[in-house]
């Protein structure tokens, strides 16, 4: 569900609000899941949508649905921040939440989070955990956890989060979304029901680069009576010919032993330098500091100002693990903060340096992504791991937008983060825009084929090649991948194949392919058939396009022999071959 389509449609009659959204309630009142914890009344969205008749259709959105997390405030709907016990009936809407509804938008209800906003992984909740779109066994990521599922699930067109460690930011990347947190104070936060003040920020989740900013032409604006509210900064200059973007170096990167998603940092990697962007690499230690000082430090003491008091007079009805990690703010003292504080003076000054060599920073959203199992398990640990590469963005006075960034080898979803200095919003956008007009996980509209890349028993002339003329396939191009691929000959199959992963350097030579072009039903049935250790991934090709391909586990590749110097499985045969010709007898 897309803002400027369903727009579109409303101008030239071809659907009507009334219907639409009428669609999205009762998907959201059939909901299975946990994505929600209350509804608009009924009777309250049919007057939304009676008020819609006399309003122009030329409103920014005109008969949009939308959710909003249940710690921001919507008038006549309860907010309990996921927990019962705090539940309070709200006289007005939030600032954002009244902006967006006098644009046109509908609320349609309040979605579930990790309680206070507090947590990365959307399980912290006395109304169930929600899970990735993509696996239910892994966790959809939080604290904006509802908000993101019924974006990705197609429920509503977009959906207010909160971002204050990554809230917004991790939940979209594990859903494959997009998740914009602009710079501190530019969308009010006065009905938010705060968790960090003086970090706290609205954010917005939608399924497009051009949604997200649309959205944030309306949902920005100053609050008067919000002493964090600030003023839209002049307009940047023009970009430059050339897009600079930063990043860690190697070393400085962590997976928390998550090869795939390592393998998938590579591929962005690569990706990045086929669009043209400059790539350099920067020393990420300032970053990295001030993340752990957002909860190793005093600002945890933040959280406990907020709702401690609450916590302390409710305990047995507060998620433990939310009441633990919050009590802890009572340990700092006022010498802490001011510690801290200088502390964080001199990172932000460090920091600075690395806008000096690029326009944007670009990171993984997370390192990795963790079964529910798993957080179960570490719930401290793990939830403190999905906040490396977002926890100091606000501490910094960064803005950030998380975009796909493709699909990992077992076909979980990877995501990046750009994150540019305060204001520059607008430039953001525009590089994730470029980045997203090459959107490695895009579906194919209806009577569009699947591209396809094969990289070995599949090419023309191969043993394998018949099943893809069997099922109607046609050859669109031979081409190389991008860098960063290595290619082996997989031991011990019939016929013979390569396996092709990533992780390989940057500097990796291309691997030849060949791309066809199958239809939606015989890709399906090809997929259906695809032996392990072989998997069907995202394909990154030489010109930064992304198709489907075939890839391999990375755990089959060991000991298997490196054929990447090759440039190709054909060159290779072709090596074997002449060897074999050379031969006496």
């Amino acid at each position: 569900m897309s803002i400027a389509r369903l727009l579109a449609d409303y101008r030239d009659g071809s659907t009507d609000p009334a219907q639409v959204v009428a669609r999205a309630y009762e998907r959201a009142r059939a909901a299975a899941g946990p994505a929600w914890i209350s509804l608009v009344g009924w009777a309250d969205v049919k007057a939304a949508l009676a008020r819609l008749r006399y309003a122009s259709t030329d409103l920014p959105l005109y008969g949009v649905p939308f959710a909003i997390k249940d710690n921001i405030d919507l008038e006549g709907v309860p907010t309990t921040a996921a927990c019962p016990a705090f539940s309070y009936d709200p006289r007005e809407s939030a600032f954002v939440v009244a902006r967006l509804i006098e644009a046109g938008a509908i609320p349609i209800g309040k979605t579930n989070m990790d309680q206070f906003a507090t947590g990365l992984t959307g399980t912290r909740t006395p109304y169930g955990a929600c899970s990735s779109v993509l696996d239910a066994r892994y966790v959809s990521g939080g604290s904006s956890s509802g908000s993101a599922v019924v974006v990705a699930d197609g429920t509503v067109a977009f959906a207010l989060a909160t971002d204050t460690a990554g809230s917004g930011r991790i939940p979209a990347a594990f859903n494959g979304i997009v998740g914009l947190k602009a710079t501190l104070g530019t969308i009010g936060t006065r009905g938010v029901v705060p968790a960090c003040r003086s970090l706290d920020c609205v954010s917005l989740l939608t399924g497009s680069v051009a949604d997200a900013g649309r959205l944030l032409d309306v949902a920005a604006g100053f609050d008067p009576l919000d002493p964090y509210s600030r003023r839209a900064p002049p307009a940047a200059a023009a970009p430059a010919a050339t897009t600079r973007v930063v990043v860690p170096r190697a070393d400085e990167v962590t997976f928390c032993g998550d090869r795939l998603a390592a393998a998938a940092w590579q591929r962005a990697l690569s990706r990045a330098h086929a669009l043209g962007w400059e790539v350099t690499e920067i020393d990420f230690a300032p970053f990295a500091e001030a993340a752990r000082l957002l909860y190793d430090g005093p600002w945890i003491s933040e959280r406990f100002a907020s709702i401690g008091q609450f916590l302390v007079d409710r305990r047995r009805q507060v998620d433990p693990i939310v009441r633990r990690v919050v009590m802890t703010g009572r340990d700092h003292s006022a010498v802490d903060a001011h510690r801290a504080a200088h502390r964080l003076a001199e990172l932000r000054r460090r920091s600075r340096a690395a806008w000096e060599e690029g326009d944007a920073l670009m990171l993984p959203t997370a390192p990795t992504i963790f079964t529910a199992a798993e957080i179960a398990d570490e719930p401290i640990v793990r939830n403190a791991l999905l906040g490396t590469y977002t926890n100091f963005v606000n501490l910094l006075d960064l803005c950030a937008i998380a975009v796909p960034g493709g699909t990992r080898d077992d076909g979980l979803p990877f995501g990046i983060s750009l994150i540019a200095p305060a204001g520059a919003d607008r430039a953001l956008l525009a590089l994730a825009a470029d980045w997203g007009a090459e959107q490695a996980a895009r579906a194919p509209a209806e009577g569009e084929g699947v591209r396809l890349a094969v990289v070995g028993a599949h090419l023309s002339g191969e043993p394998l090649n018949g099943q893809l003329l069997a099922l109607g396939a046609r050859l669109v191009e031979t081409v190389a991948s991008a860098p960063g691929y290595r290619l082996y000959a997989l031991p011990d199959t019939v016929p013979a194949k390569p396996g092709m992963v990533g992780g390989g350097p940057p500097g990796a030579p291309g691997i030849e392919l060949e791309v066809w072009e199958l239809s939606i039903e015989a890709f399906g049935r090809l997929v259906a058939g695809v032996p392990p250790p072989l998997v069907i991934g995202t394909v990154v090709l030489a010109d930064g396009r992304a198709v489907k391909g075939f890839l391999c586990e990375a755990a089959a590749v060991a000991g298997a022999r490196e054929i990447t110097s090759f440039g190709g499985w054909r060159a290779y045969r072709a090596s074997l071959e002449r060897t074999e010709a050379a031969l006496p007898g």
